[in-house]
């Protein structure tokens, strides 16, 4: 047999058919599925505790040996079924291995959900005639159920992007495809055989065959519950925006003080680390910067109990203080070209000599209101210009400094002192006034002020104004 696989792993939940599943391939003379190889309580089938010679307490200090013997002692493709409490090893190297052929099972949740909750009333969890059959209702539990619904999702989720990043592809079944032979047939030519059967296994039955109203004593309850999920994500805020790198050079320490600062762009920066430097007793130039990931472990070694914390804007303010700084004066920087194409694409009617005589409020609040339309197209990836940190999500950028330090605190602008004052109290540090960041701009976000700028604005940010909270800027 040819094949550009070794061996293979159906990704599958309980309830789903899999034991169906396992048993059609295991009609195929060179194919053979060890059913749930590494089941956190045994291994292959309930009550097996070695396969291979390798035993529970073997597979976990090398779970990846037990691959290797499958392909050693099976004639054809060896393969498993795998589920998402299963060893998280594992996954990470099949979902890598393009040696390593995919299926993925899938069914209905809500089905898988009853059937799983039926089969635990009843003890029974594989069919192999109807005389054996026994009977019970679910009763429908709606938070139980989402969380079912959320780890199926999660779980299916995972191996999509592991696939999408690794540029392979799985074949994906349904479970009501499961008795089609022409699609079990299809499977198996997709996993490398050279076989085909004639018709699926009668060893396994379908257990609970009749409808949901039959099968969940509280089906209008159930109904009524569900009405209230979204199902189509309709609430979900889309995201385009690319990951962004944790920016540890631009973290300040504090001097002395065990006191982590991290930096938004665009959002309060230079009144903090006087705020800072006033705490020790020194100037800012004498804050630590521009470190490595290596310094920055080595320091929250060296000060047990530090605190870190970053400051955020609000995004109207925000968006105004960077149109402000990079868009509207005419400089020779990285925002020359984008300033450029702003204003001969997209309208952004900044005066194009950098002369700002005869450039009016009326100007102004135009021409910001343009910046906004494109900075909401921008972060969605439809322009060409770069989505620059001064204008990328605060989400975006505490997302990627997350992924080396998350902050212990996080200040709005607007409580600044308030807050700032509490974190100095709880390091028992001197209390520091500090003092309010300078308003860039020939106008002010006040003066140019309206519903209509909000309204753009909370379509361009609606990310943060959704995680962090912001209400409208007038209210501030």
């Amino acid at each position: 047999m040819s094949s550009a696989f070794d061996y293979f792993v159906v990704f599958a939940e309980m309830r789903t058919g899999s034991n169906f599943l396992e048993a059609s391939l295991n009609a195929f003379d060179d194919l053979t599925c060890y059913g749930e190889a590494y089941n956190p309580h045994f291994v292959g089938h309930h009550n097996k505790s070695e396969l291979f010679g390798v035993d529970l307490a073997q597979r976990e200090l090398s779970p990846l040996t037990l691959i290797e013997r499958m392909k050693e002692n099976t004639d054809g493709l060896p393969g498993f079924r795998f589920f998402n409490d299963h060893d998280p090893r594992v996954m990470a190297h099949v979902l890598a291995d393009p040696k390593c052929a995919k299926i993925v099972l899938t069914r209905n949740p809500l089905e898988s959900y009853v059937s799983l909750k039926i089969a635990a009333l009843t003890g029974q969890w594989k069919l192999s005639d109807m005389k054996q059959r026994r009977e019970a209702k679910a009763t429908f539990e709606k938070d139980e159920f989402i969380s079912h619904l959320e780890a199926k999702q999660d779980f299916q989720l995972d191996i999509l992007k592991a696939l999408q990043i690794s540029g392979q592809t799985a074949f994906y079944v349904a479970y009501e495809d499961l008795g089609n032979v022409d699609v079990i047939n299809g499977m198996a030519r997709f996993i490398g055989s050279s076989h085909q059967i004639d018709a699926t296994p009668k060893s396994v039955k379908k257990q609970n065959p009749s409808e949901l109203e039959d099968k969940v004593t509280n089906y209008n309850e159930m109904v009524q519950a569900l009405s209230s999920i979204d199902h189509f994500a309709l609430a979900r805020t889309p995201n385009f925006e690319p990951r962004r790198g944790a920016g540890v050079p631009g973290f300040y320490l504090a001097a002395t003080s065990p006191l982590l600062f991290i930096p938004v762009a665009a959002a309060p920066k230079a009144s903090v680390l006087k705020w800072m430097a006033a705490l020790d007793g020194v100037t800012p130039e004498a804050l630590q910067t521009k470190l490595s990931q290596k310094q920055l472990r080595q320091w929250k070694k060296q000060k047990p109990g530090h605190r870190s914390f970053t400051v955020l804007r609000h995004p109207l303010a925000r968006a105004h203080d960077t149109f402000c700084r990079h868009v509207v004066p005419k400089r020779d920087d990285k925002f020359s070209d984008p300033r450029r194409v702003m204003r001969n694409k997209y309208g952004v009617g900044v005066p194009g000599n950098g002369d700002l005589d005869g450039y009016t409020k009326l100007d102004h609040r135009a021409a910001f209101a343009a910046f906004l339309t494109f900075l909401k197209g921008n972060l969605a990836g439809q322009t060409s210009i770069r989505i620059d940190a001064v204008w990328a999500t605060q989400s975006a950028l505490l997302e990627g400094a997350s992924s080396v330090v998350l902050p212990d605190l996080v200040v709005r602008e607007d409580d600044i002192q308030e807050e700032l004052a509490t974190l100095a109290a709880n390091l028992y540090l001197a209390e520091v006034d500090i003092e309010p960041e300078d308003e860039p701009g020939p106008f002010s976000l006040a003066e140019i002020y309206d519903e209509e700028l909000e309204k753009l604005c909370q379509q361009t940010y609606r990310r943060d104004y959704i995680n962090f909270g912001f209400a409208s800027w007038s209210g501030t």
